[in-house]
């Protein structure tokens, strides 16, 4: 069997994943790049808060501080937290991807005689991937720090800071997410490699397509259309997540950016919206390419049995707009109630807060938006679909 690319050494010593391959793991690096930013941000500015404590003596600062400390934890908890339980599905995702892709390989080599463990322990390589987008968000938090820190001491509530270097939160924020989920692509790796090795040479995709003599749109097409919508979603859970979870980023973001303008500053609403967009742009892009990709072959038969561009779009894509709107309902009560919480529980007793309430015209310019962009982009998409021939499709 010829190999387009070579995975190991025949003696064993080298796995070799190519550049392409890591270059594809670019929305773990852009994932871990936001959770790495905004972490370093509050958690430095907590570490640093905590040793001026004994130097605040007016009641508000007093307040303001107790105020800042909890807010830091709650945005680190839940914003870092939320981004790291993206990423491990990113990983798994691209691990599995990748196994599947090089089935045939993979298989060949275990059948040669090479161990599960010898196989997977050369799958540490997906982790590069975390370590580069946690050093760049690292970096770009050190560069925005003093600006951040700025505009803390501009409201006069506590002594001015200035930002410290904390080498273990710079290890906690590097190193332990890069070992981490080093040591997690390795271990699932390790557990798809325990699939029998007829399981890794053996293609997984049957293709079933049923076309009725005569009439091309009849009713009893419509069955199976509605089903394959529904097998093409059942079959790729985790794109369900994805794109899911890039409404909820743009839903989320965008409406709590604006209101962020009235509670905060336009540097906080600035910072939001750009890692929300970039999240939501960055997933569903990510999304809709793998589900066009995994679905070539399905397109390619519908096209020989007769089916229209607007059939072969509707049962490979229209299917995520249900997950999409679910995702920005979502995203909107999760913004609703977190912002109700910073405002009402953790700067409950700081004089001068604004109340807050649900901001309908934050949701309607943002549902607006979002109705626009996503329908461009499956626009897009479906003209892709509509331009793949079916010789190119079944060459591949």
């Amino acid at each position: 069997m010829k190999f387009e690319k070579p995975l190991m050494r025949l003696d064993g010593e080298k796995m070799l994943i190519g550049i392409k391959d890591i270059a594809k793991l670019f929305a773990i690096s852009i994932v871990t790049c936001c959770a790495a930013f905004v972490c370093a941000l509050f958690l430095n500015y907590n570490i640093d808060i905590v040793g001026i404590k004994d130097k605040i003596t007016n009641p508000q600062g007093i307040i303001m501080y107790n105020a800042q400390v909890a807010s830091g934890k709650v945005v680190a908890g839940v914003s870092g937290g939320c981004l790291v339980v993206t990423t491990v599905v990113l990983l798994i995702f691209y691990v599995k991807n990748y196994i599947d892709s090089h089935g045939k390989e993979l298989g060949i080599l275990k059948a040669l005689g090479y161990s599960e463990i010898n196989i997977a322990r050369r799958f540490w390589v997906f982790g590069i991937s975390v370590l580069i987008g946690t050093v760049i968000g690292y970096a770009a938090a050190a560069v925005y720090m003093p600006t951040f820190y700025d505009i803390q001491n501009d409201m006069e509530l506590l002594p001015e800071m200035q930002p410290e270097f904390h080498s273990f939160l710079t290890f906690s924020l590097i190193a332990f997410p890069t070992v981490f989920f080093m040591l997690l692509s390795v271990l699932y790796a390790f557990f798809k490699m325990k699939h029998p090795v007829l399981g890794l040479l053996r293609e997984s995709q049957n293709i079933k397509i049923r076309k009725s003599k005569g009439k091309k749109n009849d009713e009893k097409d419509m069955p199976f259309l509605t089903d394959l919508k529904k097998n093409t979603i059942r079959s790729r859970k985790i794109l369900v997540f994805f794109v899911g979870f890039s409404a909820f980023c743009f839903s989320s973001m965008t409406q709590m950016s604006m209101s962020m303008k009235e509670l905060s500053s336009e540097s906080f609403s600035f910072m939001m919206i750009s890692i929300g967009l970039i999240l939501a742009f960055m997933t569903l892009l990510m999304s809709l390419s793998s589900v066009v990709k995994s679905n070539t072959k399905t397109i390619a038969m519908m096209k020989v049995f007769g089916y229209s561009q607007k059939e072969c779009s509707s049962s490979v894509l229209y299917g995520y707009r249900p997950v999409s709107y679910v995702g920005f309902a979502v995203g909107t009560v999760y913004q609703y109630m977190l912002l109700k919480i910073v405002v009402d529980v953790i700067f409950a007793d700081f004089e001068n807060m604004p109340e807050f309430h649900f901001n309908f015209k934050a949701l309607g310019i943002s549902l607006i938006a979002f109705l626009a962009a996503y329908e461009i982009i499956i626009y897009c998409y479906s003209r892709k679909i509509s331009r793949q021939s079916v010789k190119s499709i079944m060459l591949e």
